[in-house]
């Protein structure tokens, strides 16, 4: 009996992480190489397969290839196709699923890397076994996946559920999308740094170098420090986190939020504040009832088995959702 392996693709701004999951999610294969050296899509499938090939080989008598799973910014699940990524060199609509399908011969899948993520937690993380959750990344930006019934929300073209551009705030901070007030220009990496940096300018006149040297790390540090400002920060993060997960909560009713990336292995500093204003804008229905808990993903393999569990899922191979 041929045991089954999938290909796991990420596809990002700055590097491109592939490799090959088995059945227990062990990684057997990971690698990344730079996105920006190919100035068209189809050399990096060239050159992604090239490798994914290769690393089949010491494998071919006992293990097939069952497929590819892709995560990829502007990844449309409907149509296979990357759209008009803003942090991508490749213009216009890219057919990612035919061209990696076409060229290993297996079925291909793929979705945003939020959503690949979100998909992740429920087949190798804290959400297995749960059909009701939602999942947020802390990261440059927020990024975020809600699962319903034990399905993805996709919505009508593949682009639902964007709880990073609800708007916090009318007329707020300029986001990246173009409109002002996003919760991620306030919950990201991006958006404390901004806090930090707006307390420390309301107190201080000479603050210019410790502004441009910060970063959420450096924040962190501070906070562990004891340093107020750093520690009112996270504090406002977490106010105005909890208050949207708290509105998110009225529209799908999850079993749990899971919190990834960065800023979620701040502990206390990002969960307490998150979790207080979380149930003090709930209603009354959903009051105590709804868990928030970092994620159990290792952060450093979640992209690679983010995008496997995308084909994981399509396949409906039991191994692995058992």
């Amino acid at each position: 009996m041929m045991h089954q392996l999938v290909a796991a693709i990420d596809i990002g701004g700055t590097n491109t992480v592939f490799g090959l999951v088995d059945l227990d999610g062990q990684i057997l294969l990971k690698e990344t190489i730079s996105t920006g050296h190919f100035p068209l899509p189809e050399d990096l499938v060239n050159a992604v397969c090239e490798r994914i090939e290769i690393a089949m080989q010491p494998f071919s008598a006992t293990h097939m290839l069952a497929g590819v799973g892709i995560g990829a910014p502007n990844g449309n699940y409907f149509n296979g196709t990357i759209e008009f990524a803003p942090n991508l060199k490749w213009n216009g609509v890219i057919p990612l699923v035919k061209l990696f399908s076409e060229r290993l011969h297996v079925q291909a899948v793929l979705s945003n890397d939020a959503n690949a993520a979100t998909i992740g937690e429920m087949i190798f993380g804290g959400a297995k076994g749960m059909k009701d959750f939602i999942f947020i990344t802390l990261g440059t930006g927020l990024g975020s996946g809600i699962v319903a019934n034990g399905e993805i929300i996709l919505g009508h073209d593949s682009f639902a559920g964007e709880i990073g551009h609800v708007i916090m705030f009318p007329d707020g901070r300029q986001c990246g999308c173009g409109r002002r007030g996003c919760l991620e220009t306030y919950c990201s990496a991006t958006g404390i740094k901004r806090t930090y940096s707006d307390l420390l300018m309301s107190r201080r006149i000479d603050t210019q170098l410790e502004i441009q040297d910060t970063n959420a790390k450096y924040i962190y540090e501070k906070a562990l420090m004891g340093d107020q400002d750093a520690v009112t920060a996270f504090d406002q993060m977490g106010d105005v986190l909890g208050l949207a997960l708290a509105n998110s909560v009225a529209y799908t009713r999850p079993e749990a939020i899971f919190l990834f990336g960065g800023l979620a292995m701040a502990g206390d500093f990002i969960f307490k504040p998150t979790i207080e204003s979380f149930e003090r804008n709930l209603l009354n229905i959903y009051k105590n009832k709804i868990k928030i808990l970092p994620s159990q993903l290792d952060e450093n393999n979640a992209a690679i088995l983010g995008a496997a569990s995308l084909i994981i899922k399509e396949l409906n191979i039991p191994d692995f959702l058992k």
